[in-house]
């Protein structure tokens, strides 16, 4: 039987980043959004990135919580595919929901957690960084 692989570990000054099926060490600068001084720059968190799961977080961070019919129509999702991409964020711990009843109809209400923030907040500063390098390139 085959052992599971662990993660690597991460120290203060590097990560491990997959390139073309190779593994190398990046700079904390890099994983920042920062390009190293060959320009290269880490991925951005796929999970966010994905165009409705970043809706359904900017959401989240605009409101203190919003329910599934809220959520349904503002971003013109249909039922299936928010409810996948809200499960997707679920399961990674950035969202948070709770169900229950009102007149005997379920509701689910969506709320932004601690975790779900900061790692927004990372996404956008990842994103700053990438335009803040474009323009000093142009």
């Amino acid at each position: 039987m085959a052992r599971p692989r662990s993660a690597p570990s991460v120290s203060a000054a590097s990560a491990s980043v997959r390139t073309g099926g190779r593994s190398k060490t990046t700079p904390a600068s890099t994983r920042r959004g920062l390009p190293d001084r060959h320009g290269a720059v880490p991925d951005l968190d796929r999970l966010i990135h994905e165009r409705l799961r970043l809706a359904i977080v900017s959401a989240l961070a605009a409101h203190d919580s919003l329910s599934f019919r809220e959520l349904k129509a503002l971003l013109r999702a249909s039922d299936g595919n928010l409810s996948v991409h809200a499960r997707k964020l679920e399961d990674a711990g950035y969202v948070a929901s709770e169900k229950s009843f009102e007149k005997r109809v379920p509701k689910t209400e969506y709320r932004l957690t601690a975790e779900g923030r900061r790692a927004f907040e990372r996404y956008l500063r990842h994103l700053e960084a990438l335009v803040e390098n474009a323009r000093r390139r142009s």
